[in-house]
């Protein structure tokens, strides 16, 4: 027996992404069988594409605000102009997202979900790359598997994450601000998500330490875990066109913005849904090391 669905999903890649066609998400944002099959693919698919859309921030928000509670923009830096929510990905500020991460893991209680709207975009390069860590995750041997269930890591935005590609005041400025005030937060290296039931490696550039481990050992394991997340079968890659909508889930995936378009203008407005806090295969959930529980960014749930 068939089922009939009312959005048509089209995978772009084998192991991650999909392309949402023929929905207007501004004028089906109160549809809310659509949006419940939204929410089924992206669980699928890990990141969802959305092409030509007309949506302006507010419109945008109400989109997200469907999935739960909103983040603010950021934890240091401040939101677009009038957008609360809003983070402005602009590479004209000459910091550029060009590091595998997954979006402020820093805090004890991560977002949920990711979205990203096309605004100005080159006319070449500036594509985002987007990492399945589940997949990574099923890759590992099963001693790495078992070996990487019992690491916990230490996440911190006091890092060179953020350190400008164009030494210019406006870009130191933009650092200042990223690490103005400072968080270090225990999360474990493989997190069980919590709808799906699925293991992912959760770890990316913000991890800088294994809880338990030298410096020097942590680089190593991390560096070899980090190989499978970003092997190219586990990742997908869009490219931009004014209007596009990304969407992924920020607590299975990776994402990487490659700097390859020179001194082009592009802009993208970011905005998250709220997360858990993350759980590891031991029941055992996610600490606070240094800061605080960053309640000023984002809701607590249960």
């Amino acid at each position: 027996m068939s089922t009939q669905t009312l959005v048509d999903v089209r995978r772009v890649g084998g192991r991650i992404g999909a392309e949402i066609v023929g929905v207007d998400l501004a004028a089906s944002l109160d549809d809310g069988a659509v949006l419940a099959e939204i929410r089924a693919a992206l669980l699928q698919h890990k990141a969802l594409f959305f092409r030509g859309q007309t949506l302006d921030d507010a419109s945008q928000a109400r989109f997200l605000s469907t999935f739960g509670p909103l983040t603010g923009a950021h934890p240091t830096v401040p939101a677009a102009e009038g957008a609360p929510h809003v983070l402005e990905v602009d590479g004209e500020q000459g910091v550029r997202s060009n590091v595998w991460h997954t979006d402020v893991t820093f805090v004890v209680s991560p977002p949920a979900i990711t979205s990203l709207r096309a605004l100005v975009v080159p006319p070449y390069g500036g594509n985002t790359l987007i990492s399945n860590s589940a997949t990574a995750y099923t890759d590992l041997p099963e001693p790495l598997r078992v070996l990487a269930d019992s690491l916990w890591a230490l996440h911190t935005n006091d890092y060179d994450y953020v350190q400008p590609q164009f030494h210019n005041e406006q870009a130191e400025s933009y650092h200042r601000t990223f690490v103005a005030k400072t968080w270090e937060t225990a999360h474990p290296v493989v997190r069980v998500h919590p709808e799906t039931g699925e293991r992912g490696l959760f770890i990316g550039s913000f991890t800088q330490r294994l809880v338990g481990l030298s410096g020097t050992e942590s680089r190593d394991v991390l560096r070899l875990l980090q190989a499978y997340v970003t092997r190219p079968e586990n990742v997908v890659r869009w490219q931009w066109s004014p209007g596009d909508l990304v969407l992924f889930d920020n607590r299975i995936t990776q994402h990487y913005a490659p700097d390859d378009y020179g001194d082009l203008p592009r802009t993208l407005h970011r905005i998250t849904v709220a997360g858990d806090v993350p759980v590891g295969v031991d029941g055992r959930r996610s600490w606070i090391v240094a800061g605080d529980d960053a309640a000023e960014y984002t809701p607590r749930l249960p």
